[in-house]
């Protein structure tokens, strides 16, 4: 009788075994899913960080650009003092909307940037959120170069009017 009960009470945990390996696993596996998920989820987090400070470095350059080209202007307005040849005072106008418009539109790309960058948080599937964000620095670059491109031509036309042969005014 005893063996019988000793049999009975081996089968029990075995049985229980069979069941509850199962279950285990699973919660096992579910931890190791969501320990992953939370690790993609932070990698994701720090791409888009690095995305948004260079993003914030490169305005920031790209405004002391700016900041130096208006300076340039703003001297060579003070050095054709006296009144100005028509032709003259219309070329520093057209640079100063130069300026004007590279800034307003630098404000403007920033703007939806960080909406981009916003939107791309809200993303739940890891694969489309690192696509999007692939393209947004894309993107980026993309506007860097164009940025840079428009400075060099205003600062070519601020050269044109400062020298003497391209410009015939004192």
């Amino acid at each position: 009788m005893k063996t019988f009960y000793a049999s009975s009470f081996a089968a029990f945990v075995i049985s229980l075994c069979y069941i509850t390996y199962p279950a285990m696993s699973r919660a096992a596996a579910d931890q190791v899913q969501e320990f992953q998920k939370e690790q993609t989820k932070a990698r994701q987090q720090e791409q888009i960080n690095q995305t948004r400070e260079r993003e914030q470095l490169d305005q920031l350059q790209r405004d002391q650009q700016l900041d130096r080209t208006q300076q340039q202007l703003d001297q060579l307005k003070q050095q054709r003092t006296g009144i100005p040849q028509p032709q003259h005072q219309q070329e520093i106008n057209q640079t100063q909307q130069q300026l004007d418009q590279i800034k307003n539109e630098q404000q403007l790309n920033r703007l939806k940037t960080e909406l981009e960058i916003n939107q791309i948080q809200r993303e739940q599937n890891p694969s489309r959120q690192k696509e999007q964000l692939r393209q947004l620095q894309i993107d980026q670059q993309m506007n860097l170069l164009k940025d840079q491109q428009r400075k060099f031509q205003v600062e070519q036309d601020l050269n044109r009017q400062r020298s003497p042969m391209g410009n015939q005014f004192p």
